[in-house]
C-alpha cells in the first residue's frame, strides 16, 4: 500500500486539532428523526428490522416537535439540519404536514428515500411543504438495483424522482449507491448515466458484513475491488462531470483527502445526533443498542447532547493497547450485534480493513 504523502500527514494533523476542538464543543449540526420503522422494500443487504408493518408504531410528530421546541430554545435552528428517514419516510401519509412544521419553526430539512412513492405529485407536495434536500438511493441499472432493492418496478420510480430532484434549483439532492460484486463493473457505465439524469452529487459506500449480509458473498468486495473503487472515485473527481464521494466510515489511509469532500472522522456524538422510533436519543441512527444516550420520553434532549455522549467525544480509551487486547473484540461483537438489529442499512470498510464504527 501506498505511504501517506506528507502533504497528507500535514493536512490529518491539522484536521485533528480541529476535532478535537469539535469534541469540546459538540455543536449540534444534523439531527436525524427516524419517523418511521415501515418500509416497502425487501433490501437484501438491510440487517434491519424493517417492515410493511412494524411493531413499533410511528412517532407521532407532537413528540418530536417537543424536542425541536426545546432544541430552538437553546441554539440557532437556522444551523441545524433535520433529516427525516426511517424505514421509509414516504409511508408516512402525515410526512408534508410534520415537514410544514419542521420548517415553521425555522428548521431546514431533508429526508432520505428509496424513491418507490415519490412520484411527481408527492415530490410537488414536499417541496411545497419546505423541504430543503434529498437522498434516494440507486444501486444501478434495473437488474443489479431491483436484485438488491428486492421490488420489481422499484427502478422506474427511483428513476423519475432522480430525474425530478436533479432538475430542481432550490434544493440539495444525491443519489447513494451501494457498490458490490454484481454492480462494480458497471460503474463507470452508471455514472455517465447519472450524469445524462442531471446529478451533480454521487455518494458510494460498501456493506458491513452484518445482518443479511454476512451471509452473502456477492455483497462484499475485496480488497482489490475495493482499492479498484477508491481509484474509480478519485479519478471521476477530477473529471468534473459529477462529484462523487465515498461514505463517511472509516479512515482510508492513502486515499483520505482524495475521495471525500473532507478528511476522516465519526460526527456522530460530536455535530450529529438521533432521535429514534422508540424516542432513543443515538448519535448516528446507524449505531444502536449499547450506544443510546437516553430517551426523549424521559430525558430533556438538550441536557443529553450537552452532558452524554462521553464515548464519542473522548476516544482515549480506543487508543490504549491493553483496550485492544482485552475489550475490542466483546465491543466489535457488541456492535455487531446492534448492528444486525439496526433499522437501517449500514456500512464500513471491507473484510481485513482496519476500521471500527462508533
Amino acid at each position: 500500500m501506498t505511504r501517506i504523502s506528507i502533504k497528507q500527514r500535514v493536512a490529518l494533523e491539522l484536521h485533528r486539532q480541529l476535532i478535537k476542538e469539535q469534541q469540546e464543543k459538540h455543536p449540534l449540526r444534523q439531527l436525524f428523526w427516524e419517523c418511521t420503522l415501515r418500509c416497502n422494500l425487501r433490501c437484501r443487504h438491510c440487517g434491519s428490522d424493517c417492515h410493511v408493518s412494524s411493531s413499533v408504531p410511528d412517532m407521532p410528530f407532537e413528540d418530536f416537535r417537543k424536542v425541536l421546541r426545546r432544541v430552538r430554545e437553546v441554539w440557532d435552528p437556522h444551523r441545524i439540519m433535520i433529516v427525516i428517514t426511517g424505514g421509509e419516510p414516504l409511508m408516512r401519509k402525515d410526512l408534508e404536514k410534520c415537514g410544514r412544521a419542521i420548517y415553521d419553526m425555522e428548521f431546514p430539512w431533508g429526508l432520505v428515500s428509496n424513491g418507490l412513492l415519490m412520484t411527481p405529485r408527492r415530490i410537488e407536495s414536499l417541496l411545497a411543504a419546505g423541504m430543503h434536500s434529498a437522498t434516494v438511493s440507486l444501486d444501478g441499472f434495473r437488474d443489479d438495483h431491483e436484485w438488491m432493492r428486492g421490488v420489481p418496478g422499484s427502478f422506474r420510480h427511483a428513476e423519475e424522482a432522480i430525474r425530478i430532484l436533479a432538475a430542481e434549483p432550490d434544493i440539495k439532492f444525491d443519489v447513494v449507491t451501494c457498490v458490490n460484486r454484481r454492480n462494480y463493473d458497471t460503474l463507470d457505465e452508471f455514472k455517465d448515466w447519472l450524469v445524462s439524469a442531471g446529478l451533480k452529487k454521487w455518494r458510494l459506500f460498501t456493506v458491513f458484513p452484518a445482518g443479511r449480509a454476512v451471509s452473502d458473498p456477492e455483497l462484499q468486495l475485496d480488497r482489490e475491488h475495493f482499492r479498484g473503487l477508491m481509484d474509480f472515485i478519485a479519478k471521476v473527481r477530477t473529471e468534473g462531470k459529477i462529484m462523487p464521494s465515498y461514505g463517511c466510515e472509516g479512515f482510508l489511509g492513502e486515499y483520505e483527502g482524495r475521495v471525500r469532500d473532507h478528511l476522516y472522522t465519526c460526527q456522530a456524538g460530536l455535530s450529529v445526533a438521533s432521535v429514534l422510533a422508540d424516542g432513543s436519543i443515538s448519535a448516528c441512527p446507524s449505531i444502536r443498542s449499547d450506544y443510546r444516550q437516553g430517551n426523549i420520553h424521559t430525558d430533556d434532549f438538550t441536557d443529553v447532547w450537552e452532558n452524554r455522549f462521553t464515548l464519542y467525544r473522548d476516544r482515549s480509551w480506543m487508543k490504549k493497547r491493553q483496550m485492544r487486547r482485552v475489550q475490542v473484540v466483546p465491543l466489535l461483537r457488541r456492535q455487531r450485534h446492534a448492528l444486525a438489529g439496526q433499522r437501517r442499512q449500514s456500512s464500513a470498510l471491507p473484510s481485513g480493513q482496519d476500521g471500527l464504527i462508533i
